[in-house]
């Protein structure tokens, strides 16, 4: 089943066609709504008044992108540190990558190693990394040698604990649930 996230069909099209706005989507996708993050990158584009590539973006003056971001509505809720933040991520993929986000996995030898290449990425610690993982495998067919082991609990079958889970808005309000639940227990602890 796809990605069904409430955000605009164009959005999510793209996300579906250019894997350097998934990615972005996935940066965003922290202290903020999921369908305003996976949303972003097709915003972003619109405002680039072209293609998002990451040659682009990591060459951009930085004070004009975080203007970008900053325009409203903005693309982050913190959108000078989500700039500079994006703008890191496409400098290393054209150093590492020749800006091919999609390398990340499709050069990858297995799940494993597309973890470790994703957590490289500025704003993407391993959480986040295997949850992108599991977004890939779950929504987007890549097929990668164990990368349900190594997305961890979020690979799970049935699971319901990430976006790569959402498939409507039943599994999107479970997503909802169980972070909140999370989020609770880690106040409660700390």
């Amino acid at each position: 089943m796809p990605l069904s996230l409430p955000i605009a069909p164009e959005a999510t099209k793209l996300l579906y066609e250019n894997p350097l706005a998934l990615l972005i989507g996935m940066l965003l996708d922290q202290q903020q709504p999921m369908e305003k993050a996976f949303s972003s990158p097709y915003v972003l584009q619109q405002r680039l008044g072209r293609d998002l590539d990451a040659h682009d973006i990591a060459s951009r003056d930085p004070e004009e992108l975080e203007a970008i971001f900053a325009k409203p509505p903005v693309l982050h809720r913190f959108p000078r540190a989500f700039a500079k933040r994006t703008q890191e991520m496409c400098q290393l993929l054209v150093d590492r990558y020749d800006g091919d986000a999609a390398k990340l996995w499709t050069e990858a030898k297995d799940g494993k190693d597309a973890v470790a290449r994703v957590a490289q990425l500025p704003g993407f610690g391993k959480q986040k990394s295997q949850i992108f993982v599991a977004l890939l495998g779950k929504q987007f067919g890549v097929e990668l040698d164990r990368w349900r082991e190594a997305a961890g609990e979020y690979g799970e079958e049935g699971s319901l604990r990430s976006v790569a889970d959402i498939t409507d808005e039943t599994s999107l309000a479970r997503v909802r649930e169980y972070k909140k639940a999370m989020k609770a227990a880690a106040k409660a602890k700390g």
